[in-house]
């Protein structure tokens, strides 16, 4: 029938306040908070972000129902950024009950007329009950996973709606929390959309990659059955040809491959994705259309070439796992982080530094993350969140619910690896008075999560529990967690390895056994290996010994390091909470070398112990060993470069021997290499043995190093030294020798004064008797050699300090990092100054700014000197070398009152503290010395 003119006109009108609202939408989503399309992996073109300032307030008191606050005329006094949780900086909203109400309005397209309209919501926590212009929507119950809520009855386009939520966050035993003690996800805290949608429309488009067969599983869900035969489109944006499927009236599923003539797989090298649109049509319905995307790739387990290790496979090659825990928070947004900028960088800080995956932990993930793992290439283990109370029926009905949600919403990202059921068995224990128990009957109902796990995705891994009490039921990985000191780790890979093999009992509840799973390490580092936490201190020490065992224990398939950053009550991160920078310092022992030579395909490791005291002149065999978890093709052959170098007792860097060799390589080759033969230094010092691994065309592969102190006892108090024609008389001095020390904060020492520590300004004495056998005429010059830096007053050693409390697992209680009396803050970008001035006999010799306290992997000798006991005291702490010129005049009135008094002082203008290091403290293996170079 022929259009009327007035018919045309009211298209043309229709059409062009469509455009002006997408305009006005456009503009108005840079100025809210996420603007992008929350799923990346299933986007309708018709949405409209509902993200900003929504009015708010909370309900204390539970009287908004019986109030109808969901009415007009209700105040809401209150303005809350959404989609950031209450409570939250990002929010703007202090946390102040367990109720909370929005309530915003909405305008629904005009372009949407005639279509089914929904509100979308990402992720709300816990309970949440909706009404649009006072008419209820529906209610859902749980905090993780996208529900909806239909307003297509209740609507009008055009027509501006008030749309109001309910969200009840009242804590319960059974309620699924993981570690909210960080940040409560109180409410919303993803993205809320409108989104329309035809009368029949997909639920669900899940691919399942099938790279032997080279197809594409395609399964397409509908929301309700084909009210008429419908057709379904399956558009390549690569240039493959759209394939096309009829579905029948009545169906409500529609299942097919697609034949790829040459995949692309997706790997951690080439993550490759294939980016489709789904197209759903009938006759009288109208079109569904929805982008998404899948990646080809196949997750299996395998044997380690050449060996009867089990691995997890990526493509039918072993991945030797390299992974970190991320808690996935953030300090001013709590579960939501503030940009999708921000969740890029979180994958790729994990690429940078050489690994290839992350454990998001107790939480499901934002999508958008997840969208940049798919993109960057970084492997994910997905965890559901866990209760705090007893595996009760609600408790057991909350984590199903979540495990299905997530699955569903999850199951196209080829990122993931490994789905994770529970964690340490966490809400898996039945109290009965005191006796807390793994009961059998719980034990079973895991196990039936783990099959469920498997039915509804065979693709992936599962872990039943990832464990700390050796209580695994049903798993596809023989996972454990291990929290130890580094001079540990020998001991409980060792019996890790003898007590792995199909039949054993080890780490399994009782009555079960192994199977021949991959042995991983799902959760690893020093925080918890020492009594209390380690606290804030440097981890880069214990974690090369680790690593280093790691990689003489091949049977182990991988790792992964707690953590990815810092969060309330563990410093233990690669980066601090607010994401800025620590630092190694490993640059500064061997030159180049970063973190990621930890994590290199390509390893060697040397020495067991990462420090060894040793004689000087002493020839030692270091053991090599080759760890290559790669199949690389090598042209020519490895070198091995290595040089010997260190720092004499006088602070002098020196290089002792360099040499070379040849290095045989095979792929997956994990061997024991003959030792390097070194002849130590003849006289103390502290020695690095650093080796390079190169190609034949010199493109390094890996750095590491071993250290020792070379050493025949304490180094003499006095003694003459000649090199050449010049002889220096040594006058040393312990660092805990001061005869006076007066500070406005604190003094005291460490380790029998090792290290001597003075906090705010004030100074130390030290009187030393002249050399009776020495006359001033015979002095050219004198200088003061010594090792010192700033010293903060950290929580722990203030007087009175309380000690650190809480449900750490939890979150909960005291954070200061430096209160652990483990702590000594790793370097990091937040420097703590101060300035020393030098005086002899009131003469003042020199100043000097220190530029920070400092602990990390340069503090070499604060490590070596660490007892034992699971207790750390200021390890990996170190100072710099000054040399003060002591002046003349002082000299010769030193030399007439037979002694030297030299104070070392730090005044109010700037009392960041003093520390003074001795030989077996620190970096430098020297104690405070004055050196009086002779005449000739």
């Amino acid at each position: 029938m022929k259009k009327s003119p007035l018919h045309i006109s009211r298209i043309h009108i229709l059409w062009w306040m469509a455009c002006s609202l997408v305009l006005t939408v456009g503009a108005a989503s840079a100025s809210i908070p996420l603007p992008e399309h929350p799923r990346p992996d299933f986007q309708r073109p018709q949405w409209q972000n509902l993200n900003g300032d929504w009015q708010f307030r909370f309900d204390p008191d539970n009287q908004g129902l019986a109030q109808a606050w969901f009415t007009e005329g209700t105040d809401y006094p209150l303005t809350i950024s959404v989609p950031f949780s209450w409570g939250s900086k990002l929010s703007g909203v202090e946390d102040k009950a367990d109720i909370g109400w929005y309530t915003r309005d909405i305008s629904i397209p005009l372009a949407w007329h005639g279509q089914r309209v929904f509100v979308v919501v990402g992720a709300c926590d816990w309970h949440t009950t909706a009404w649009l212009d006072g008419k209820k929507l529906g209610e859902h119950q749980g905090g993780y996973t996208p529900f909806e809520f239909d307003v297509t009855d209740v609507m009008t386009a055009g027509e501006t709606h008030r749309l109001v939520l309910r969200v009840d966050d009242t804590p319960h035993p059974f309620k699924l929390e993981g570690k909210q003690g960080y940040g409560r996800a109180a409410g919303i805290w993803q993205t809320l959309y409108l989104e329309a949608r035809p009368d029949v429309a997909m639920k669900t488009v899940h691919f399942t990659p099938d790279i032997d067969k080279k197809k594409i599983g395609v399964k397409v869900t509908l929301d309700q059955p084909a009210t008429e035969a419908m057709t379904f489109q399956l558009q390549f944006k690569n240039g493959i040809k759209a394939v096309t499927k009829k579905v029948a009236k009545g169906a409500q599923v529609l299942t097919f491959d697609v034949r790829l003539t040459r995949p692309r797989l997706w790997s951690l090298e080439d993550p490759y994705l294939y980016e489709v649109t789904a197209n759903l049509s009938g006759k009288t319905v109208g079109k569904d259309s929805v982008s998404t995307y899948f990646g080809m790739r196949k997750i299996s387990t395998g044997k380690l070439p050449g060996t009867d290790y089990p691995y997890v496979m990526l493509n039918h090659k072993p991945v030797y796992l390299e992974l970190t825990l991320d808690q996935a928070y953030h300090p001013e947004g709590f579960y939501t982080f503030p940009s999708d900028a921000f969740m890029r960088a979180e994958i790729q800080r994990t690429r940078d530094i050489g690994l290839n995956g992350q454990r998001i932990h107790i939480k499901v993930e934002v999508p958008r993350k997840l969208y940049w793992a798919d993109k960057l290439g970084v492997l994910i283990m997905a965890d559901v969140p866990n209760s705090w109370g007893q595996p009760d029926d609600q408790m057991q009905a909350e984590s199903e619910y979540a495990l299905r949600g997530m699955i569903r919403r999850d199951y196209n990202h080829p990122a993931i690896f490994s789905w994770v059921n529970f964690n340490e068995t966490w809400g898996l224990f039945t109290t009965e008075g005191r006796r807390r128990a793994y009961t059998q009957e719980t034990q079973d109902w895991v196990a039936q999560i783990y099959s469920l796990t498997k039915q509804l995705d065979p693709t992936r891994l599962v872990e039943d529990n990832s464990p700390c009490n050796y209580d695994h039921v049903a798993t596809d990985l023989n996972s454990w967690h291990a929290y130890l000191p580094g001079y540990g780790w020998r001991e409980f890979l060792d019996n890790a390895c003898r007590e792995t093999y199909p039949g054993s009992p080890w780490n399994y509840v009782a009555g079960k056994v192994q199977d021949n799973d991959p042995m991983f390490n799902s959760e690893c580092g020093n925080v918890w290996g020492y009594e209390g936490s380690a606290g804030d201190g440097d981890w880069s020490w214990d974690y090369h010994i680790m690593i280093n065992e790691f990689r003489r224990h091949p049977q182990v398939c991988g790792w992964l390091y707690t953590e990815h950053h810092d969060v309330i009550n563990e410093w233990n991160g690669y980066w601090r909470y607010d994401r800025s920078q620590k630092f190694t310092g490993l640059s500064d022992i061997v030159t180049d070398m970063t973190i990621r030579d930890f994590h290199s395909p390509f390893y060697i490791a040397l020495e067991r112990e990462l420090c060894t005291t040793v004689r000087p002149g002493q020839r030692v065999e270091v053991p090599v060993y080759a760890s290559f978890m790669t199949d690389q093709a090598i042209d020519g052959g490895l070198t091995l470069e290595a040089s010997l170098f260190g720092w004499s007792t006088l602070g002098v860097k020196e290089i002792y021997w360099v040499g070379s060799r040849q290095v045989p390589y095979r792929p997956w080759m994990n061997e024991a290499l003959p030792p390097l033969s070194v002849k130590m230094p003849g006289q103390s010092a502290l020695a690095i043995l650093a080796v390079t691994l190169k190609t034949k065309s010199g493109q390094v592969l890996h750095r590491n190093f071993t250290t020792y102190q070379v050493t025949d006892g304490a180094s003499l108090r006095q003694e003459t030294i000649t090199s050449g024609d010049q002889t220096q008389r040594l006058v040393r001095l312990h660092a805990r020798d001061f005869t006076k020390a007066q500070w406005s904060l604190k003094q005291w020492n460490v380790l029998d004064g090792l290290k001597v520590n003075g906090a705010g300004a004030g100074y130390f004495e030290y009187q030393i008797a002249w050399p009776e056998d020495l006359t001033p005429d015979q002095v050219d010059h004198a200088v003061f050699k010594l090792e010192v830096s700033a010293k903060q007053l950290f929580g722990k050693d203030q007087e009175g300090a309380a000690k650190q409390d809480g449900d750490f697992m939890r979150g909960k209680g005291t954070h200061d990092p430096s209160l652990n009396r483990n702590a000594y803050p790793m370097t990091d970008e937040t420097r703590f100054p101060s300035r020393v001035t030098v005086s002899l006999g009131g003469h003042t010799a020199g100043a000097f700014d220190l530029t920070n306290d400092s602990a990390d992997h340069r503090g070499i000798l604060s490590w070596h000197s660490q007892k034992r006991d699971r207790f750390l005291r200021e390890a990996g702490s170190y100072g710099e070398l000054i040399s003060v010129t002591l002046p003349t005049e002082a000299l010769q009135q030193a030399a007439e009152q037979k002694k030297l008094v030299i104070r070392l002082s730090v005044d109010e203008t700037l009392p960041g503290g003093l520390a003074i290091y001795g030989e077996r403290f620190g970096r430098y293996p020297l104690d405070p010395t004055l050196v009086f170079t002779l005449k000739k």
